[in-house]
């Protein structure tokens, strides 16, 4: 199948490349309720910035995740990496040439996103993105907000950040063919539904054609399947925190569950995720739904609900499986 857009500049100049996802900004003016919720429930770092702004840590970087107070709630800004100042540049460029207004950072400004330097831009939905290269490394160890074994990021990235759209078409055109981000799988039903790849991880961002906007959800790893279990007790002391439950994703094998956010979107906390080869991988559309077994999502209504259940049931029927390790299978591949 010829997906859309597929002849206008699927591939790029490989020196341009975006790396990996490198932090994320939520606007919240509950700031006590995401250092309870990030501290406590994921295990990371609270550092505060002052001046209304919390920021937390997830391995040695200076920060993963910013929290600034504003008007409204939601997400504020996701932001990719990229190798250095030729490839910031290059992409830049190439922005501009596309018609993208693309603002330069300033020193002040990329001191307060703790990198060496960056560009800012709106996507076709108005989400905010900025590319960095440079990123500070903390000089003190990570210490994580509760016991943990750690967070599974390195070349790999922060996680992977999904996005609600009214315009899938729109989105897969610019990320793909403007951005060089390359698609890992797709369903067409009920839905469009984009996974994109900018390193070995599955998926670092993903697009839901669900006729909404904003941030669906953003996913942490963690480096223990037992760190996931312990915070779903944790999850589920706090009523209303779930969102999905404990389950098994088909595309990325990811075991997590979903919780609730204090800005009203979703928090995935998983373990075991897919490593890729991004040299030889071969995109394809999938047809047997989001998860193997559970995620069972409990905000939605019942028919909903059934619809997806089936779905699992169905994949359970035909005896669809997944290795019982993605990582370790990964590692043993490769020696």
């Amino acid at each position: 199948m010829v997906l859309p857009h597929e002849e206008k500049g699927k591939t790029m100049d490989s020196t341009a490349a975006v790396t990996a996802l490198g932090y994320i900004g939520i606007r919240s003016g509950r700031a006590e309720d995401w250092s309870r919720f990030a501290a406590k429930l994921l295990g990371m770092q609270q550092v505060d910035r002052g001046g209304g702004t919390v920021a937390f840590r997830m391995d040695d970087r200076t920060q993963r995740l910013v929290v600034a107070g504003g008007q409204g709630e939601g997400l504020d800004v996701i932001g990719w990496e990229v190798a250095g100042a030729a490839e910031l540049n290059a992409l830049a460029a190439r922005l501009d040439v596309h018609g993208i207004a693309v603002q330069h950072g300033t020193r002040a400004f990329a001191d307060q996103r703790h990198v060496a330097d960056l560009i800012a831009f709106d996507d076709p939905a108005g989400n905010r993105l900025e590319l960095f290269h440079g990123p500070a490394v903390a000089s003190e160890p990570f210490r994580s907000g509760r016991p943990i074994s750690g967070f599974r990021t390195g070349p790999l990235g922060m996680g992977h950040a999904v996005l609600h759209t009214n315009n899938a078409d729109a989105l897969l055109a610019f990320y793909r063919d403007l951005l060089g981000f390359h698609v890992s799988d797709y369903g067409l039903r009920p839905y469009p539904l984009y996974f994109f790849h900018v390193n070995g991880r599955h998926h670092s961002f993903a697009i839901v054609g669900s006729g909404s906007t904003g941030m669906h959800h953003f996913m942490v790893e963690l480096c223990s399947l037992d760190d996931v279990g312990q915070g779903y007790d944790l999850a589920q002391l706090d009523d209303g925190r779930v969102a999905y439950t404990l389950g098994r994703h088909t595309n990325d094998f990811v075991t997590s569950f979903y919780a609730n956010s204090p800005s009203g979107f979703f928090v995935e906390y998983g373990w075991g995720g897919r490593v890729i080869d991004p040299a030889t991988w071969q995109e394809h559309e999938t047809h047997d739904g989001p998860s193997l077994w559970g995620h069972d999502r409990l905000y939605m209504e019942p028919e909903q609900r059934g619809r997806l259940r089936d779905l699992r049931l169905s994949a359970a029927a035909r005896g669809v499986r997944a290795p019982d390790c993605a990582w370790l299978d990964a590692v043993v591949s490769r020696e």
